[in-house]
C-alpha cells in the first residue's frame, strides 16, 4: 500500500501572497480543512509543507504555505502533486476503499475465473465503474455493491458476481 496518498494537484497561482489554487482528487472536499501539513514530491524526494491557510472558491481549493510568500514561490509549486501520509487520510466509513488501494487489485468470479486487474476506477456520479483488464480483454464493472461480494486489500483480491451480459 501506498504511504503518501495524492489528495490535490496545484494548478496555478492564486493572488501575489504565494497562495495556490489546488484541484482536488478526493471525494470530500472540505477534508482540507484538516490537514495542517503536506507533501509535495520534487525531484524523488519529499518536500516538507505546513498548511496556514485554506478557502474554498468554486469547486478547487485555495491553499497558502508557510514559507510561500509570493507569487513567484507559489509559481515554481505549479503542476506539482499534494500528499499527505496515510495516517493522516480522512477515515473512511465501512466498506469505502481509498481508489490508489483498489488499483492493481486482481479481479475475480465466484467461480474462480480471472477477469483481469483493476487499471482505473471512473467516477460517474451514480456510481463508480471498475476498469478491468487482462492481456486480451478490457471489462467495465458498475461499482455495486451486489456485485462486489468481496474486496480483499490484504490479498490484493476482489471477487465479483457479474450480471449476465456483462462480460
Amino acid at each position: 500500500m501506498l504511504e503518501y496518498i495524492t489528495i490535490g494537484q496545484i494548478v496555478n497561482t492564486h493572488g501575489i501572497k504565494g497562495e495556490v489554487k489546488v484541484y482536488p482528487l478526493t471525494d470530500n472536499i472540505k477534508r482540507f480543512d484538516l490537514v495542517k501539513q503536506v507533501y509535495i514530491d520534487e525531484d524523488n524526494e519529499l518536500i516538507t509543507l505546513d498548511v496556514i491557510n485554506v478557502k474554498y472558491l468554486k469547486n478547487m481549493v485555495i491553499i497558502r504555505f508557510k514559507g510561500i510568500n509570493d507569487v513567484d514561490s507559489a509559481e515554481t509549486l505549479r503542476n506539482k502533486y499534494i500528499k499527505v501520509h496515510r495516517k493522516d487520510t480522512v477515515k473512511l466509513p465501512k466498506d469505502s476503499y481509498l481508489i490508489c488501494d483498489l488499483i492493481g487489485l486482481k479481479v475475480m468470479t465466484e467461480s474462480g475465473e480471472v477477469l483481469g486487474k483493476v487499471a482505473e476506477i471512473l467516477k460517474t456520479g451514480s456510481n463508480d465503474v471498475f476498469v478491468v483488464r487482462s492481456e486480451n480483454k478490457e471489462i467495465l464493472i458498475p461499482g455495486l455493491k451486489s456485485i462486489f461480494k468481496k474486496i480483499d486489500i490484504e490479498n490484493k483480491i476482489i471477487i465479483v458476481e457479474l450480471l449476465e451480459g456483462l462480460v
